[in-house]
């Protein structure tokens, strides 16, 4: 049984102004959580950390194929009206946030869609939140904000205008993200960045 709604992702609507996005709370199912909450890889560290370089419980290794899978491209492909399916992806995992994280910034052009999945019971903090942005002036100029609550999902093509920030928060934070990119070359070198900066963090216990 899936443990993604794709209904609910298909009845939400795509934004498109001022760049293509959408917000599905619950796009987790509910009676899948708890399972993934418990084989959630135990992250101690701020920063980005590739699958690879984590340990983690068969529901978590499930969620990952699913959303590395045919069924998510296939919806995503009609959503984004892009053939995302020829497309390869890359995933990376947050435990932690620190207080620098959350500036103001656009993804990098290798990155043709971003997808947050966020993995928090009960978020209740103001900070941490991650804001869509008209500029790059402003997080209090934003057109939506998503609370990083258990099985949300925040998608958005990738554009030079897709801002996007969160006032600074410290502490666990949970969020996978999935892109599809431009090429192998860009799975191949970011794995090699976010490996290398993974063993790092784990040899530094100031970071």
């Amino acid at each position: 049984m899936s443990a993604l709604d794709f209904d609910a992702f298909d009845r939400t609507p795509l934004t498109r102004e001022p760049f293509p996005f959408l917000i599905v709370p619950g796009f987790v199912k509910a009676e899948a959580r708890a399972a993934i909450h418990r084989d959630y890889p135990q992250i101690d560290k701020p920063g980005s950390f590739p699958t690879g370089e984590l340990t983690y419980g068969p529901a978590f290794r499930e969620l990952l194929a699913e959303l590395e899978g045919p069924a998510m491209a296939r919806h995503f492909s009609e959503k984004f009206g892009m053939d995302l399916e020829t497309l390869p992806t890359m995933v990376t995992v947050r435990g932690q946030a620190r207080e620098k994280d959350g500036q103001i910034h656009t993804d990098s052009k290798t990155k043709v869609i971003t997808v947050l999945i966020y993995m928090n019971a009960g978020w209740e903090a103001p900070s941490g939140r991650l804001r869509l942005l008209r500029s790059s002036e402003s997080l209090d100029d934003m057109i939506a904000e998503v609370p990083p609550d258990e099985g949300t999902l925040l998608a958005f093509k990738v554009t030079e205008n897709s801002w996007h920030g969160h006032k600074p928060f410290v502490g666990q934070r949970r969020a996978i993200q999935l892109n599809w990119v431009t090429g192998e070359d860009v799975v191949k070198r970011e794995q090699r960045r976010h490996a290398l900066s993974a063993r790092i963090k784990k040899l530094w216990p100031f970071g």
